[in-house]
């Protein structure tokens, strides 16, 4: 196979669409001080951004191979509730200023992120499989698209107490997988292309379970359903004319 990009753009520009993600805590640094109702808010916006995240995930990969989206969505499942239980049985980690039932939160949302990037970034090396143009038009949709992913992470870890830096880090950090895929997959790229629906699957199947097991209930203490719904389903349409307006 012949290359037609350099390995150190791909690595470049997927490690550009890691750092973006960090941009997403910014609009936090105006809103230090958050009470449990604005706290709830937050919730269901995070909510409504992985909701809609998750459907431009297995509408990607179904285009791809819509069975082996399933496959992965089940895996996400699998392996999220696994990693729910085992924190359940052990004390979970300080993260920053967090403990207890808040770190456990941070833990998870950053870790089911995290296993979104693996598939982000065989997206941005198998894209460039294809030629540096296509490559760059994927790489800047992950990286705009990365923002409010960023935001909802930051929507999680702010109201709770962690400086807006912090948050910042710790989206960055979820990120981190997308530039040490991507150049494996860009040199094996007819290896990885088959594997990508499930990563997508697998990364989508493990944000909803978040949303439902873990957001929700957590806008419902401060909200109303009616109001938890309304917020929900406009930041869902509001992360979906985002995609919308990136992808034309």
């Amino acid at each position: 196979m012949t290359f037609e990009v350099s390995l150190l753009t791909v690595f470049i520009a997927a490690l550009i669409t890691a750092l973006t993600t960090g941009l997403g805590a910014i609009p936090l640094a105006f809103a230090r001080h958050v009470n449990e109702r604005w706290l709830a808010v937050g919730a269901a916006l995070a909510a409504g951004l992985m909701l809609a995240a998750s459907h431009s995930l297995v509408a990607e990969g179904s285009a791809i191979g819509s069975w082996r989206v399933l496959l992965g969505m089940a895996s996400g499942l699998v392996l999220v509730v696994l990693a729910d239980r085992w924190l359940d049985r052990h004390d979970t980690p300080d993260v920053s200023d967090l403990h207890g039932a808040d770190a456990k939160k941070a833990l998870m949302i950053v870790g089911v992120m995290t296993i979104h990037s693996f598939a982000e970034g065989v997206g941005v090396g198998v894209s460039y499989g294809g030629g540096e143009d296509l490559g760059l038009f994927i790489t800047a949709a992950i990286a705009v698209h990365n923002i409010p992913e960023g935001l909802a992470i930051a929507l999680v870890l702010v109201p709770r107490g962690v400086p807006v830096w912090q948050a910042a880090g710790w989206a960055i950090f979820s990120s981190l997988p997308q530039p040490l895929m991507a150049i494996p997959a860009y040199l094996f790229v007819t290896a990885f292309e088959p594997f990508l629906p499930m990563g997508l699957g697998l990364a989508a199947g493990a944000m909803i379970w978040m949303v439902f097991a873990e957001l929700l209930p957590d806008a419902n203490r401060g909200l109303t359903a009616s109001s938890v719904g309304t917020v929900v389903v406009l930041s869902f349409m509001a992360m979906f004319a985002f995609q919308l307006a990136i992808a034309h």
